[in-house]
């Protein structure tokens, strides 16, 4: 399984009325530790851009526990439990300084060949990045 940690703080455009986190923020939060998460391996999303594979969400399932707010500083965690194939799913928590569980969630993502609109494998580079990660699944 592989693990990582990132970090953001809450800005004030991403709160609402209430002073909370805007639900739909949730998204860009489980994006910005995806890509640093593939950063982090050694393989940006760029790598993979640039060889013509995108990697659209299939799927995002979110759980609201508390709500975050401005100036939070949160702790973006990811996990990928299973080794990537045609998709690749991410589990995320998201916590407070205080160490509180506000968010949980998973997206799910397929990779794509951008020029003819098909569905791949997961590049062979990224899986190698990911083997030490999975030892016990071969």
């Amino acid at each position: 399984m592989y693990l990582f940690e990132t970090h953001t703080r809450v800005r004030y455009a991403e709160t609402d009325q209430m002073g909370y986190v805007y639900y739909g923020n949730y998204a860009t939060y489980y994006e910005v530790a995806r890509v640093e998460a593939f950063r982090a391996l050694g393989f940006p999303y760029r790598d993979l851009e640039a060889q013509g594979i995108m990697m659209p969400v299939l799927e995002m399932h979110t759980r609201y526990h508390q709500p975050a707010r401005y100036d939070d500083l949160l702790t973006l965690k990811l996990s990928i439990k299973t080794r990537p194939s045609v998709r690749i799913v991410f589990d995320y928590e998201i916590l407070n300084e205080a160490q509180s569980l506000l968010n949980t969630g998973q997206t799910t993502l397929v990779f794509v060949q951008k020029d003819k609109n098909k569905i791949l494998r997961c590049p062979e580079a990224l899986l190698q990045k990911l083997a030490p990660y999975f030892v016990s699944e071969s």
